[in-house]
């Protein structure tokens, strides 16, 4: 018996929402240790305005992995792909919240000190989405216009230089700038599913 793209779209929903929803939950009780515990780790904003706008990409994933229902053929591959594009948005949560802070002064030294990991895999994000938007169709892809061509080797630039960088100036305008144009790129490109 052949299975319809639909039921296994459903499926491969299913798997991807299993790793997003251990992704939201890693950001959830990382945060809420600031809460139970205010005192026990120093907190450091940049570290909560990063944590927030992976939040907002998490929800924003498995919002925009609708359009996946308009996908007629299914491969392993292309499940293989979406699993670990999961899996990236996963480790970003993992980096963000590690299991202990023994080794660190706080959130601070530790961002700082995991930058290349965090950062590394936030510009991999934008490759992924890039192939993860290609899949959706040519005509999905040309409705983002010349706005999305810019976006994502900018993204990947950008991150580059956090990667290398430690300078504070540029980490805080990084974060605020990207949780602005984030939260502007949703509202503008996907309120709504047509």
């Amino acid at each position: 018996m052949k299975n319809s793209a639909a039921d296994l779209f459903v499926h491969v929903r299913l798997v991807m929402g299993f790793i997003i929803s251990l992704s939201i939950a890693r950001i959830l009780t990382g945060a809420s240790r600031f809460v139970q515990h205010p005192s026990l780790d120093r907190i450091y904003p940049v570290h909560l305005v990063w944590s927030v706008s992976v939040l907002l990409m998490l929800v924003h994933f498995w919002w925009w992995e609708f359009r996946l229902t308009g996908l007629m053929q299914w491969s392993f591959g292309i499940y293989v792909f979406l699993v670990a594009f999961a899996i990236v948005l996963y480790l970003l949560t993992v980096i963000l919240y590690p299991d202990n802070l023994a080794e660190y002064r706080g959130y601070e030294d530790y961002f700082y000190s995991r930058r290349g990991w965090f950062f590394g895999f936030f510009a991999l994000t934008f490759v992924f989405d890039f192939v993860d938007t290609v899949l959706k169709g040519t005509e999905h892809l040309e409705s983002f216009g010349l706005e999305y061509w810019i976006r994502a080797p900018a993204y990947v630039v950008l991150a580059g230089i956090a990667m290398w960088t430690r300078n504070k100036p540029y980490h805080w305008t990084f974060a605020i700038a990207n949780l602005l144009y984030q939260v502007s790129f949703v509202t503008r490109m996907f309120m709504y599913v047509n």
